[in-house]
């Protein structure tokens, strides 16, 4: 159909499918008053075309960056050039809520920015175009494909019994400990320890129980040390910490109250109420190992001597 007066047939066409387009259509003049305000806005703001015009942006919306929003509009000016920015620099210009209910999980809407320069009659920069577009489903997608990877990186390093780093990452982790104090000679030390008559306890009151028992050396465990520790089960009833920037004597102090705190607990199990001991072995590294298995062997061979000697209690190598 032919427009009697096609200029402004034209016009009527071009304002109604800026109206109804999904993306946000706003243009400022250069002191950042409102000149334009699409039917997008309106519906996500709550703010009408005519309220909003001549009025300032950030004066209307004052959680806007203002100096970083207009050092960018003056450098798209000046340059007469466009500028983009994704959500993933900036998650939102305008804090919108989310209202898609795919994508309901996320609180506010994603937006990706395009800041446009607008000419007048005499060829200069005189308006800014931003044009916001809703991407919350392709962000919230790929955050929830992060966090998924993320899990999985953790479980591929952690003992699922325990939560504590598994054999090959903690293994790995002492193999850096022992380089780092190649490097700078840092006093450190490496525990190993087990549990004292586990066997029995699988016998008496069954796996689950004795499942039971391991969760609790590694609670126990991790609430006696410290952040910068690293505790790891190493296989069946046998854990290790590696201990950086401690000498055998503060890591004998560390391993006692793990050692008490064990003994003097009780885990409830269905099967029943279980007590039980652990033997611990203390290996501060020295420059004689002329490996990390060799200083492991230290520690293993200290534990063993605590189990010799009655066990309960924590021996340091010599």
């Amino acid at each position: 159909m032919a427009f009697q007066n096609p200029e402004a047939g034209a016009f009527h066409w071009l304002v109604d499918m800026l109206e109804s387009v999904e993306v946000g259509l706003v243009v400022l003049d250069l002191d950042f008053r409102v000149q334009a305000w699409n039917g997008f806005m309106e519906h996500h703001s709550g703010i009408t075309g005519s309220h909003i015009q001549n009025k300032v942006l950030f004066d209307v919306f004052p959680d806007i960056p203002q100096a970083w929003l207009t050092r960018k509009v003056d450098a798209v000016a000046m340059l007469n050039t466009r500028a983009f920015t994704s959500w993933e620099q900036r998650p939102y210009l305008f804090k919108f809520r989310n209202t898609r209910p795919i994508t309901g999980t996320e609180e506010y809407m994603f937006q990706n920015l395009t800041i446009s320069p607008l000419t007048g009659t005499n060829g200069e920069v005189d308006k800014i175009c931003l044009l916001i577009y809703d991407v919350t489903e392709f962000a919230s997608s790929k955050r929830a494909l992060e966090r998924a990877n993320e899990q999985l990186a953790k479980l591929s390093m952690t003992d699922r019994l325990t939560g504590l780093l598994n054999r090959g990452t903690w293994e790995n982790l002492v193999d850096a400990e022992y380089e780092r104090y190649r490097r700078y000679g840092q006093a450190t030390s490496l525990v190993m320890f087990d549990i004292d008559h586990f066997k029995p306890v699988n016998d008496n009151y069954g796996h689950l129980a004795g499942d039971e028992v391991i969760r609790h050396t590694a609670q126990t465990t991790r609430n006696n040390i410290r952040q910068s520790d690293s505790a790891g089960r190493y296989g069946g009833e046998e854990f290790g910490i590696i201990l950086p920037e401690t000498d055998a004597e503060n890591a004998r102090l560390i391993c006692e109250r793990i050692r008490e705190g064990i003994e003097k607990s009780t885990v409830e199990t269905s099967a029943g109420n279980i007590t039980y001991t652990i033997s611990m072995g203390i290996a501060q590294l020295t420059d004689e190992p002329e490996n990390y298995m060799q200083w492991m062997q230290k520690a293993d061979e200290a534990l063993y001597a605590a189990k010799e000697s009655g066990r309960n209690r924590v021996v340091v190598a010599e």
